[in-house]
């Protein structure tokens, strides 16, 4: 009980500060949502988005999963995506991805994890596929950044094919896919892929992931 209270009494402090603040801040945000930019992140307690962006409540909608996937047959990221580029019209989309993500160190070997293998066969094929320039690498920390970064990639690509996005981009909308990854120690943002709002950028990710 005393954990949550903690967090009670934080959020308390918090509202109260922003109202005095802004005496119109929440009930300008309970008119309605325009965020411009969808975040598709990792659920690593680490890696707070809003926090870590500086985002305002309104400014960022966000999914999050464990590493920060993007499957083709998952309801729940796709529904997520479609509500945000159909109803919310959100100009960006935005993988990140994290340095020192459990999901990505638990897809580098073979070593079985249960039911989280099903999440992670997607990373390991990436994984295999850059096999050669990912054992080159001098440490095992290296090569845990290096498929970080390619499972970004890999995600932006995947999003960039989906039903929603396609039609999307059909239509002369233009919601732009960029993938970058977090420092958790450091706290920094680095774009891996910036900008993508065609097949042909799209495609161009394809020889990389």
């Amino acid at each position: 009980m005393k954990d949550l209270q903690r967090l009670l009494d934080n959020n308390r402090r918090w509202a109260e500060l922003n109202a005095q603040q802004d005496p119109a801040f929440f009930a300008s945000r309970a008119q309605g949502q325009e965020p411009k930019f969808l975040a598709i992140g990792c659920s690593d307690s680490r890696v707070p988005l809003e926090m870590l962006t500086g985002a305002e409540p309104g400014e960022m909608f966000v999914h999050r999963n464990i590493a920060n996937q993007v499957y083709p047959s998952d309801l729940n990221v796709l529904s997520v995506l479609q509500y945000a580029v159909e109803a919310l019209k959100v100009p960006h989309v935005l993988v990140l991805g994290h340095y020192g993500c459990g999901g990505v160190a638990a897809a580098m070997g073979e070593t079985p994890f249960g039911l989280v293998d099903n999440w992670l066969g997607d990373i390991r094929d990436v994984r295999r596929r850059h096999a050669h320039e990912i054992d080159a690498l001098p440490s095992e920390s290296a090569r845990l950044d290096r498929l970080v970064e390619l499972n970004v990639m890999h995600q932006v690509l995947n999003l960039a094919r989906t039903p929603v996005i396609q039609m999307a981009w059909r239509q002369g909308r233009r919601p732009m896919i960029h993938g970058a990854v977090f420092g958790v120690h450091d706290g920094l943002l680095r774009t891996l892929v910036t900008e993508v709002c065609t097949n042909t950028q799209a495609d161009a990710l394809i020889p990389l992931v």
